[in-house]
This record gives C-alpha cells, structure tokens and sequence, in this order.
C-alpha cells in the first residue's frame, strides 16, 4: 500500500477527480481526501499591488489531495494526477508536487478491517 500526497493548483482539483475516476473508480480501489494548504516552491509567492508597491506573497493558495491505494495502483494513480494537474502541454512552474510514501497499514474504524481492504 502507498500514500499518495499531491500539492495542486486549486482551479485544478476537478481535472484531478476526474483523471482519477476514469482509472480507479473501476473496483473502487482509493479513497481521497482534499484539503486546503498554502505554501510556495520555486515560484516563491505570486507578486501582487498593495497602494502601488509590487509585494511579494509568501505563500500561494493549493489544495493537498491525500489518496490512499494498493500497491497495483499506484502508476495509474500518479499519471492521472499528472495528467490533471498539468497546465499546457509541457506544464509550468507552480503546478505542484507528488510525493509517494509507504503507507504501513490502514485500519477501517468502523469494521476493524486493516491492510489492503481497508482502502
């Protein structure tokens, strides 16, 4: 099982959920969780006009998406978000990150379940 972390483009999410359903919603294989987060990688904050003055922004609006699959998933899983997230053909800077970790176990509260089916 893996973690599957991606910092996103916020006008991007619904592009996301969609390239995601159209290769993991077949046998139902991950669950998802999105929440807002701000921060800034190589753009450093987007420049905006305060009374006049160009000011930089510290940290820019994205939305952390947090998916949960089996191991057999997880390709399909990244080029989907990949193909969702990306702005233009070649992508720019700002679209975002993915991170993969190992995700030790996953307990179901309501059923006990753990491991694999508990995704």
């Amino acid at each position: 099982m893996k973690l599957i972390i991606a910092i996103i483009r916020p006008e991007r999410l619904e592009n996301v959920q969609q390239a995601l359903q159209s290769v993991l919603d077949e046998g139902d294989n991950y669950r998802l969780t999105v929440q807002p987060v701000e921060g800034h990688g190589r753009q450093h904050g987007e420049t905006e006009y305060v009374r006049g003055k160009a000011v930089r922004a510290r940290a820019v609006n994205r939305v952390e998406i947090t998916i949960g699959v089996n191991d057999p998933y997880v390709g399909p899983a990244v080029d989907a978000i990949i193909r969702g997230a990306r702005t233009g053909p070649d992508g720019e800077v700002g679209d975002g990150k993915i991170f993969v970790l190992p995700l030790e176990d996953c307990v179901r509260i309501r059923t006990g379940e753990r491991g694999g089916t508990a995704i």
